[in-house]
C-alpha cells in the first residue's frame, strides 16, 4: 500500500502520510488526467483495471481494493 500512497501523494501535492484513503477522488483533486496517469502507472504494474472502474468508486480505498483484487504478481499487490 506504500506505493500505492505515494503515488497518490505526488499527484495530489501531499506527502504520503496527509492522503486519507477515505477520501473522494474527485473531492481530493484528482481530474481525469491525473486519474489517467495513475491508471496507466498500474497497469504497467499488473493491475488490470479500467478508468471506469476506476470513476466507479467513491473513495481511495476503494481504489485500492480494487487494484489489489486485479494486480498479478506485484510485490504482494502493492500497487
Amino acid at each position: 500500500m506504500d506505493r500505492f500512497r505515494v503515488d497518490l501523494a505526488e499527484c495530489l501535492f501531499l506527502e504520503p502520510g496527509e492522503v486519507d484513503l477515505e477520501d473522494s477522488p474527485l473531492d481530493a483533486g484528482l481530474d481525469s488526467l491525473r486519474i489517467a496517469t495513475l491508471l496507466e502507472r498500474w497497469r504497467a504494474t499488473g493491475a488490470d483495471v479500467t478508468y471506469v472502474e476506476l470513476a466507479e468508486r467513491t473513495s481511495f480505498a476503494q481504489w485500492w481494493q480494487l487494484l489489489t483484487e486485479r494486480t498479478r504478481g506485484v510485490d504482494g499487490a502493492d500497487a
